[in-house]
């Protein structure tokens, strides 16, 4: 297997995974653009945009652009981000030329016909509509809009019925000649894949994109708080956000690894002490997230509402006990292990593989090797995870409940102080 990188003269980067045994390949256009680039008066555009890219071009009709790649046996896709954009194809071996070729078509040359647009802004609001009715998805918009308030971090990254409605062609125009730049942009594939075939198509279909002054990007201001919800569900649902290391800082591995131990999966500290020892509720779990200048790690439960109070004190003396006695030697190899074969597992995907080394170019401007991801981990001391277990645990909440209607706010303000009370000792937490 070998990996090679081509910069074009434009800024374009592409990157190539060679893996001989594979009869497919991966490949995709990633762009450092997303929903966190939005002035207010373009809340949404990113996903529209994403979305338009598939409803026809200059030579292409939706249904062609659809047909195209399903005759060759291939699937094609994007995803929207907060801060990357990504228009991804799989297809069999010998057939990424034409995979390339739409994804070049629909970026380059997407019509945006106002018939198109007007039925896409439909979709998406009733895709807006079908998030509202899912409580995960609410309290972690919630939780986000509280966190980064007045930021296009804390915006939904759908955006709203009326941000959507408002948005025209000629808003779409401007964003992709702002924000999907060459220098902005990679190309990445990996599978069965050659990589001097793959930059002279690249070099053909892209090379004719221009060099633009590089834009400024608003820094994230973590602020926390609380935010809830009157709207009855079925169980109550908290998500507890406190502010953690932003990938581009050292000890974000060591906060990845606390997250696995804290609340990472059956063996971590809240599953067995909430779940498991407890009965409190049926999942818990615990995610650390990283852009470039901020992270958060986010504790989400679905409960009764008579259970939120004692399990956010659990949270808080787990939480407390990790930042003032660090992990058990066993925790930090159990995470640490669970750390590195998710990593190690998710790259045997051809998909993940090229996602990553697209990631990799748009963040750090260089592929880290599988090797060194692992040495990072395994550089994690217990010292280390009690040092962001700390940092951590003295960052202000940020609290969002919902499903337990008037109750709502209430339980959210009385979470926050909580954890707000998170320097005190464990033993005083409950009373």
């Amino acid at each position: 297997m070998s990996t090679n990188v081509t910069t074009l003269s434009n800024g374009l980067r592409v990157a190539s995974h060679a893996m001989p045994h594979l009869e497919t390949v991966s490949l995709g256009v990633w762009v450092a653009s997303g929903a966190r680039h939005e002035r207010p008066d373009q809340h949404g555009l990113s996903h529209l945009l994403e979305h338009m890219a598939f409803k026809g071009t200059a030579t292409r009709t939706a249904q062609r652009i659809a047909e195209e790649i399903e005759d060759i046996g291939g699937d094609l896709n994007a995803a929207t981000g907060l801060d990357m954009t990504a228009y991804y194809a799989r297809v069999l071996k010998g057939d990424d030329g034409i995979a390339l070729n739409i994804l070049a078509d629909i970026l380059l040359n997407s019509s945006f016909s106002t018939d198109e647009l007007n039925k896409e802004r439909s979709v998406i609001q009733q895709e807006i509509a079908a998030a509202q009715d899912d409580p995960d998805d609410v309290v972690f918009e919630l939780v986000q809009q509280a966190a980064f308030p007045g930021q296009a971090l804390g915006r939904p990254i759908l955006g709203t019925e009326a941000s959507v409605g408002a948005l025209q062609a000629s808003d779409l125009r401007a964003f992709l000649a702002e924000h999907y730049t060459p220098e902005s942009m990679v190309i990445a594939a990996a599978g069965a894949i050659n990589h001097e075939k793959l930059v002279r198509h690249v070099e053909a279909l892209f090379g004719g994109l221009t060099r633009a002054e590089p834009r400024g990007e608003q820094r994230a201001r973590y602020a926390g708080g609380i935010a809830s919800s009157a709207r009855p569900y079925e169980q109550s649902h908290v998500v507890i956000g406190l502010p953690a290391p932003s990938y581009l800082e050292d000890d974000f591995y060591a906060a990845q690894v606390f997250s696995g131990l804290f609340g990472g999966g059956m063996s971590s500290r809240l599953f067995q002490e909430i779940r498991e020892n407890r009965g409190l509720c049926y999942s818990i779990y615990s995610s650390v997230w990283g852009l470039r200048d901020a992270g958060m790690l986010a504790v989400h439960a679905a409960t009764s509402p008579d259970n939120i109070e004692p399990l956010a004190v659990i949270v808080a003396e787990q939480l407390h006990d990790v930042a003032a006695r660090g992990p058990t030697a066993a925790e930090l190899q159990r995470s640490s292990a669970q750390l590195k074969s998710g990593l190690l597992m998710a790259l045997e995907s051809s998909s993940v593989r090229a996602e990553q080394m697209a990631r990799h170019l748009l963040t750090y401007d260089a592929l880290i090797p599988a090797n060194e991801l692992v040495a990072r981990v395994d550089a994690v001391s217990r010292d280390a995870v009690r040092a962001v277990a700390s940092r951590i645990a003295s960052g202000v909440p940020t609290v969002a409940v919902l499903g337990s209607g008037r109750k709502s706010r209430a339980q959210a303000e009385r979470t926050a102080d909580i954890f707000a009370r998170a320097s005190l000792p464990a033993a005083t937490l409950g009373t």
